[in-house]
């Protein structure tokens, strides 16, 4: 007996061209990324920068000493960066004379510049496009194949056998952690200042703060500079202090957050939270309750962090939810909505928080013991 053929919907014309369309984007998006990690690597937006600001492809040829050869297929990579946003470019201009302009998203890609407010994305691109997250990724379906008793590995942890961002990491690529840390690094810096000015008035009347996981006090410095009467303490790993500039305005403890914070009257965690599971959270908060005084007496802890929801756009929603994806690949932690926080809140003993503010994809929240 002839088996009895399945019925499926069939789109309608317009439909289904649109679902090819559709299904040429999503299969391809990863090329967008190769292309970013691309003009990264050749310093394209520095070399803008240096330019003046605006550039030709002939002009961008010679000043990176590139064989001339390969002008047409440079243009077709900024042809996607353009339409993607990461660069501007003049509609009328003939084909192979555009100029290219830097825009903000390019801006933050633009490398060796020392100035204010300026920290480099350029470690953040090359880190998260690497090989060794992109095979981490490409392992997802592997990974939800296999039973595996919890705590459960990341699919990077699987894949090669040491966790991100450990110490066992430099075991693995040397090059990768020294990429990763430093992507982590101008990662957490950017926005600190936007932070200190739209939510300036969670750091008043504080005495001290603690910023865990505050690398070489950059956010410190910038939060003495804006409030000189805060006395900051910056807790990290003993290798992170080591390497920490002695400047003697901020007082740095070398330890591990799981175990002691150094006591004042406000903790920061500031995208900490995200790179550990719940339980852990649970006990990094514990150790910050435990650290400040009563809420009456001023104690709070102020974390930043991504608050998933769609109710600022479509745009940033996706991108939270693929930072979400990212930490699910490559770490045992993840990004939460707001339920998911109060939940991590109570079980650590808090009594109340407030979303103080949302900064673009993240938050600014004030939990209170």
């Amino acid at each position: 007996m002839a088996a009895q053929a399945e019925s499926i919907e069939v789109p309608t014309d317009a439909e289904l061209l649109q679902a090819q369309a559709d299904l040429w984007r999503h299969s391809l998006y990863y090329l967008t990324s190769m292309a970013l990690r691309c003009v990264v690597d050749l310093e394209i937006p520095t070399a803008i920068h240096r330019l003046g600001g605006v550039a030709s492809l002939p002009d961008l040829m010679t000043a990176l000493s590139l064989p001339s050869v390969k002008m047409p297929f440079l243009g077709r990579v900024m042809r996607v960066l353009v339409n993607s946003g990461v660069f501007a470019a003049d509609n009328e201009s003939e084909p192979g004379m555009e100029l290219y302009r830097l825009t903000p998203l390019s801006r933050v890609l633009v490398h060796g510049v020392v100035a204010d407010e300026h920290h480099s994305q350029r470690y953040f691109v090359l880190g998260v496009t690497s090989p060794h997250y992109t095979e981490a990724a490409l392992g997802l379906a592997d990974w939800f194949k296999k039973d595996t008793e919890p705590p459960v590995p990341s699919p990077f942890e699987e894949k090669f056998g040491v966790p991100l961002l450990d110490e066992k990491t430099a075991l693995l690529d040397e090059e990768l952690d020294d990429v990763v840390n430093q992507g982590v690094a101008a990662h957490d810096n950017l926005g600190i200042a936007t932070i200190l000015r739209e939510c300036g008035d969670i750091f008043k009347g504080l005495e001290s703060l603690t910023d865990c996981c505050g690398g070489d006090g950059t956010t410190a410095r910038a939060l003495v500079k804006a409030y000189p009467h805060i006395k900051c303490t910056v807790l990290d790993l003993p290798k992170v202090i080591d390497k920490a500039p002695a400047d003697g305005v901020i007082n740095y403890v070398a330890g591990d957050l799981f175990h002691t914070v150094p006591p004042s009257q406000a903790v920061m965690l500031k995208l900490v939270l995200h790179f550990w599971s719940d339980e852990d959270c649970v006990k990094i908060l514990a150790q910050c309750r435990k650290a400040i005084p009563p809420r009456e007496e001023g104690g709070k802890v102020i974390i930043i962090e991504i608050v998933v929801g769609p109710s600022l756009g479509p745009v940033m929603f996706e991108a939270q939810l693929l930072m979400d994806m990212l930490m699910m690949v490559n770490t045992r932690g993840g990004q939460r909505d707001e339920k998911h926080w109060s939940e991590l809140f109570k079980k650590a003993g808090f009594t109340d928080y407030k979303i103080v503010k949302k900064l673009g994809a993240r938050s600014v929240i004030e939990v209170y013991p």
